[in-house]
Parts: structure tokens; sequence; C-alpha cells
């Protein structure tokens, strides 16, 4: 598998990610493994989680996996904090839990360090700088090793990469993971202009709709998929409304023209996007995942990629465009 840059840094990673957001729930250890060795085998290296996936579970099962199955030099272990499961503050970026939360991370892993540490979400509450000095301390002690952000808009987002950089001895933003996909582009408004100003790779999350781009949704909602699991059916139904279905259809199209898939076609489109480092897939299984890794060998046509921005392209107005042109 390829691999690139993670923003103006050095780090290198696959240009796909491992996503673990349902090990330890969805995921069993079994099928974790499987994932996990395929995707290694591949030369995927970046695996993506987080201290509140599964309460710790995908940490901890991931952790299991590293010692037994696959070397820790091997992978880019790239871990999340900030997330609280309190329903009067859902995030906390304060430097003590952010730095008990690394710790307590380090232990489910079974590493001593990470190679990406991100703040899971912009914590309105706490300063921004007490925040970010949390990050100087992890790179500093040698627990992390860079660090980035996630789900931060663009004025966030600027701010923070810029206070990073307007000193020495502060560790710069190396990345920044937002949800971005043919069904979800709300972050070429402002976030990723910012991201590519800023030399910060994106990781995109969800960069299958949330499934829907497979077009496994287009008669029906199978039982055994994410849609149809009561735990997850909140998660998918946004994108099962008449603008995903219009997308999803010229998506079909394209893929029949290419004698290829949905997913093949839509996992390409936002891989080859300006600024993208390495969309995170998931997958139910390895089966699944094989499917998404096989999208490595294609590349869309100039006028493919034309035509899927054009169904699916966003309306941004004032002040994206000039006032006189509205």
């Amino acid at each position: 598998m390829e691999q690139r840059h993670l923003g103006r840094t050095g780090l290198r990673v696959s240009r796909l990610g491992l996503g673990t957001l349902t090990w330890g729930r969805d995921t069993g250890e079994r099928d974790a493994a499987d994932q996990l060795k395929a995707f290694w085998e591949a030369g995927g290296t970046l695996v993506d989680t987080a201290d509140v996936y599964s309460d710790g579970g995908a940490e901890y099962l991931l952790g299991r996996l590293i010692e037994d199955l696959v070397p820790r030099e091997d992978l880019v272990i790239a871990t999340k904090a900030g997330s609280v499961p309190d329903p009067y503050r859902r995030f906390d970026g304060s430097r003590g839990h952010l730095l008990a939360a690394l710790d307590a991370s380090l232990q489910r892993l079974g590493t001593d360090h990470v190679d990406l540490w991100q703040v899971h979400a912009f914590d309105p509450v706490t300063p921004l700088e007490e925040t970010l000095q949390a990050l100087d301390i992890a790179v500093a002690s040698g627990r992390v090793r860079y660090v980035g952000v996630s789900n931060f808009c663009g004025w966030q987002l600027a701010k923070a990469a810029t206070w990073q950089r307007a000193a020495t001895g502060r560790t710069p933003l190396a990345s920044t993971q937002m949800e971005y996909s043919l069904l979800q582009r709300g972050i070429e408004r402002e976030v990723l202009p910012a991201a590519l100003d800023l030399g910060l790779g994106l990781l995109p999350s969800s960069p299958l709709g949330r499934g829907v781009l497979t077009g496994k949704y287009r008669h029906g909602t199978p039982a055994d998929s994410r849609g149809g699991s009561e735990s997850m059916a909140p998660f998918v139904a946004p994108y099962l409304d008449q603008t995903a279905r219009r997308i999803v259809d010229a998506l079909a199209i394209a893929a029949d023209g290419l004698a290829t898939t949905p997913l093949q076609v839509s996992l390409a489109w936002v891989r080859d996007r300006p600024g993208v480092a390495a969309p995170i897939v998931g997958a139910r299984n390895a089966q699944q995942l094989m499917a998404a890794l096989s999208v490595e060998a294609l590349s869309l046509p100039e006028e493919i990629c034309q035509a899927l921005d054009d169904v699916s392209a966003p309306l941004h107005r004032y002040p994206d465009h000039d006032w006189s042109t509205l």
C-alpha cells in the first residue's frame, strides 16, 4: 500500500487507515484479529482508535492483538482523548483529564507511546491554550510522537494550529480528523482550506458515508447492516434521504461504467482529494475490509471525478463566494 506523509511532517502513514469504532462491541476478538492481520499484510500501517470506543474496549483489544499478532513497530497507532460519558459535559479538554486519559490509553494498548494523539473534540469551557499545553507535555515526556485534533470547525482548527506554531517549544499539529465523503462535504467550506494552508494532513472518518455509499441501502435496510442495528441505526439514518439516494444512484452508474463497485469508487474519490492523507475505514469483518483495501489499484478518471463532484456539490454561498455572484 502506498505511504503518504501526514501533513508537513516526517510521519508516513498508509493511504488507508483501519478504524476500530466497533471493536470490543460489535466486532469481537476473532474478527478484529482477522482485520488487523489482513490490513498489515496488505501494507497498512495506520490504525485509529479512541479511549471511548467501547468504553476503552477497542484500545484493550488492539493492545492484545499487537502483542500476539502484529509487531508494534510495524504500526502507526493513533488514538484520541477528550470525549467523556457525561450528559452535562460531552467534552473535557482540560490538561488534567487529557493527560490522565493518555496514561490510561497507554496501559490498555500495552505500549509506552502512541504515534498520533488527537484531541477528540473542541471543549468550549476549557481555554484552548490549556488543551494544547497537554499535547506539548505529552510529546516532551515521550508518550506521544505526533499530535492532532478531531472535529474542530474551521476557526477552531486555525486558532489551534496557529497557536502551536507561534512559539518555539510548542508541538505543531500534524493532522485533523473529520467526517468527509461524497455525502458529507461540509469541511470543504473552511476546515479543508485551513488544513491545506497550515500543512495539516486530513484523516477522513466515515469515508463511505456511514456505509450508505456502498449501495447496500438502495433497496432497503439489510438486517445485518449498521442501519439494521439498534445501536447504530440513528448514526446511519441522516444519510438515507433523497439527496443521498441521488448521489448513490450516480455512484452506482459510475461503478458500472468502470466495472467496479460503488464502495471502491466512493473510497477512491475521497482518498485522492486534495489534503487527504488517509481515509479511516471501519469494517464488520475481514471480508468487508478486503473489499475496501482492493481500492489500492483504482484511480478514477477525471471525468468520473468531475461528475461525482457535480452531483454531490454542497451549496456554499456568501462569504465563500463573492457577493456579486449571488
